[in-house]
């Protein structure tokens, strides 16, 4: 016995699937259009200066037998102060890349600033390296934020991340290192501070090293 035939849909239940699927379609678009990537996402995937770690902070420290020749640096503050390793040499050293935009930069801010006044009077100096802004962002960031040690201004050509390029590579922000007195990287902190402790404790090891 044949089937009858499948009856053949009206012109208005034809509109109806049309405008369906033009329904579905633009939702589609849209969720593509929400899912790709931002601009912050996409400087992280080239690699720009502009890019940021939010989690998985790391931490490597580097044996005193198996680092580098001391880092040589030298940039002006986003106050126009000359600032260089030269300034530093004989101290422990901070060193955190950041950006104002950068929020684990911000994140991590109260923390850079409770381990830099922890070490108040010891040979410890703190730099920042700022690698997006100009100065006056700069400036406006650490009165927000209360950060009182000076940053150097990098973005116009690089020449502090060029100088730690040997040593080690700058890929995103935030990045932290610590010298020796020596001025060699002795630990390298991936990401955004998970507290001060472990920082505190790094400067205070190489602290307590042999000069």
């Amino acid at each position: 016995m044949r089937k009858p035939a499948a009856p053949t849909p009206s012109p208005r239940a034809i509109r109806g699937v049309r405008a369906v699927a033009a329904v579905a379609i633009a939702a589609l678009a849209g969720g593509l259009a929400a899912c790709s990537a931002d601009p912050v996402t996409e400087q992280y995937l080239k690699n720009d200066n502009a890019g940021f770690i939010a989690s998985d902070f790391r931490v490597k420290e580097i044996p005193q037998d198996e680092r580098g020749e001391p880092v040589e640096w030298a940039g002006v503050t986003e106050t126009g102060d000359e600032l260089s390793s030269d300034d530093t040499a004989g101290d422990v050293t901070v060193v955190n890349f950041w950006y104002a935009a950068c929020g684990p930069c911000r994140a991590e801010a109260a923390d850079l600033e409770s381990v830099w006044q922890e070490h108040q009077g010891d040979d410890v100096s703190f730099v920042g390296v700022n690698t997006y802004d100009q100065a006056d962002t700069a400036r406006s960031f650490a009165e927000r934020w209360g950060v009182t040690y000076p940053s150097v201004i990098d973005v116009n050509d690089g020449a502090v991340k060029l100088a730690f390029a040997g040593a080690t590579s700058i890929q995103a922000t935030p990045t932290t290192l610590v010298l020796d007195r020596e001025g060699r990287i002795a630990a390298i902190l991936i990401g955004q501070l998970e507290g001060a402790s472990v920082l505190s404790t790094l400067v205070a090891d190489t602290l307590a090293e042999s000069a």
